[in-house]
């Protein structure tokens, strides 16, 4: 796709201007009203939760040298919510730091405001959130809508938009536990619409962002690799666009971390806080290969840290691998899409310190997916919110995660066309038996009653997280389900002519 594609998809979203217009302001609407609800470690001293570290980080960047963020010093004790994730997410709290010091003083005042929860300061710490998602998440999903889907029925791209901006997680998370997911994985949208478009470049850079931003951007790391390489290798002088690629990347992040380049030991000290081994293979109980095998292996008992990061390590890169050869050897837009799902699988299932939000990072390209696996992603959306019910029913998030996860399902039955022979109800109908509808029948049924005794019932009091134990394998089981299906997918994908005829032309 050039420049042509480009115009197209501008008249598109010129045409419907009232369509996006609508989603866009009733997706803000639903981040609003679920801002409105409590927030991790609200009220709960000493440490609290995310909502006072993201505070924290404003008030560190704010008050103390930028060589000294990552460094334990007298203003920084990094015992309580030391930062760690990359420079860009320092610099995120600094600009937003600056802003609470010029409306709300005391909220970063340097030592005093730990724990600082009055009602402006919450309120302006919401509107961080928002207007990040709004800047940066909100036109990158518009840019791939129209770039990607780029001549499909105008109702299917409407409601492709809804459910990409709707997904209830990414919602939950942000506007209700707090973080800033909406920043790393809008710059992951706008990079892949970039490399859609044969901006290369400006993709290299939007996805250097993406990782300078949250380090768990690296879950997506091998399929860009690979598709990029192969293109590269498709094209003339592939040695020549190879390293044009990694130039860019490289001055990408020598402009990010420029003021901690001045010595050895000062990249070492963030290095060190990007990859904490001390706090072992996972935490909580998350949905991923070494927290639901610990049931029959006691992984922190029997190995030490390191060798379980090597144990993590491979089984990461075993998992990403068919994977990367597929789009190395044959890369395609769709066949991207689905090596961005299962890269991210492989490291959500496999990798080191996962945690329950990590789930994001699959969601991500399963939900831009949405018009070529629906079924995919609304099975995925709802195991994931499963995987995702324990911890937030700590955070008092109970009522917004029926209310959204029931919101998503309304919008995902929403009465459209989607398939040349029929709705989409009857599209999926006819790629399921019978035999698996019962099954599946059956499995939600299951979900509905477990959430109902976890919300209600009190455990036995030998196994107290039995109902987490419970929902991490329930979970864990359809991931693991799903991630062999999209394997097997992308390798079975047909060559995409259409989407994969500019790996002959240069990078632009």
């Amino acid at each position: 796709m050039g420049s042509h594609g480009d115009s197209s998809s501008l008249v598109w979203v010129l045409d419907k201007k009232f369509a996006i217009f609508s989603t866009v302001a009733f997706a803000f609407l639903i981040r609003v009203l679920v801002s409105l609800h409590p927030y991790s470690g609200a009220g709960n001293p000493p440490l609290y939760g995310d909502y006072e570290a993201q505070r924290h980080w404003m008030e560190i960047t704010v008050h103390t040298p930028v060589k000294e963020w990552y460094r334990n010093t007298t203003d920084n004790n990094l015992s309580y919510w030391g930062l760690d994730y990359p420079p860009l997410t320092a610099y995120q709290s600094y600009s937003h730091g600056l802003a609470l010091q010029a409306l709300d003083p005391q909220s970063v005042a340097l030592h005093t405001s730990r724990g600082y929860e009055t009602r402006r300061s919450k309120l302006l710490m919401r509107w961080t959130v928002l207007t990040s998602d709004a800047i940066i998440f909100f036109p990158a999903a518009l840019y791939f809508i129209a770039v990607y889907y780029n001549g499909r029925k105008d109702e299917d791209l409407v409601w492709a938009h809804a459910l990409i901006l709707l997904q209830p997680c990414a919602i939950l998370i942000d506007h209700g536990h707090f973080q800033y997911n909406c920043i790393s994985l809008g710059l992951t949208v706008g990079a892949i619409a970039a490399v859609f478009s044969t901006r290369e470049l400006v993709a290299c850079v939007l996805f250097c962002l993406a990782l300078n931003h949250k380090q768990m951007s690296a879950y997506y790391a091998p399929a860009f690799f690979a598709h990029l390489l192969g293109k590269c290798l498709h094209r003339q002088n592939p040695f020549f666009n190879v390293i044009r690629l990694g130039l860019i990347v490289l001055g990408t992040f020598t402009v990010v971390w420029w003021p901690f380049l001045y010595s050895k030991e000062a990249i070492l000290e963030v290095l060190a806080r990007l990859a904490p081994l001390e706090r072992g293979i996972y935490e909580d109980y998350v949905s991923s290969f070494w927290c639901c095998t610990s049931l029959l292996i006691k992984w922190k008992q029997r190995f030490s840290m390191s060798t379980l990061s090597y144990f993590a390590l491979g089984a990461t890169l075993t998992a990403s691998l068919p994977s990367m050869v597929q789009q190395i050897s044959a890369p395609s837009h769709r066949g991207f899409l689905y090596a961005l799902l299962n890269s991210s699988f492989a490291f959500y299932l496999f990798s080191y310190q996962v945690h329950e939000k990590s789930v994001l990072l699959p969601l991500l390209p399963a939900s831009l997916l949405v018009l070529d696996e629906p079924f995919l992603f609304k099975w995925l959306t709802i195991n994931s919110m499963l995987s995702m019910y324990p911890l937030l029913r700590r955070d008092g998030l109970t009522i917004c995660y029926i209310a959204l996860l029931f919101l998503f399902i309304l919008m995902y039955y929403a009465p459209m066309q989607s398939k040349e022979d029929g709705s989409r109800s009857n599209y999926i109908a006819q790629r399921f038996p019978k035999f698996w509808w019962a099954l599946i029948s059956f499995y939600t049924l299951f979900l509905v009653m477990l959430h109902v005794l976890y919300l209600f019932v009190q455990p036995p009091t030998r196994y107290p997280f039995i109902f987490e134990a419970v929902i991490t394998a329930c979970a864990f089981s359809q991931f693991a389900i799903l991630a062999i299906y999209t394997n097997i997918k992308q390798w079975r994908l047909p060559i995409d002519k259409a989407h994969s005829s500019d790996v002959k032309e240069k990078v632009n």
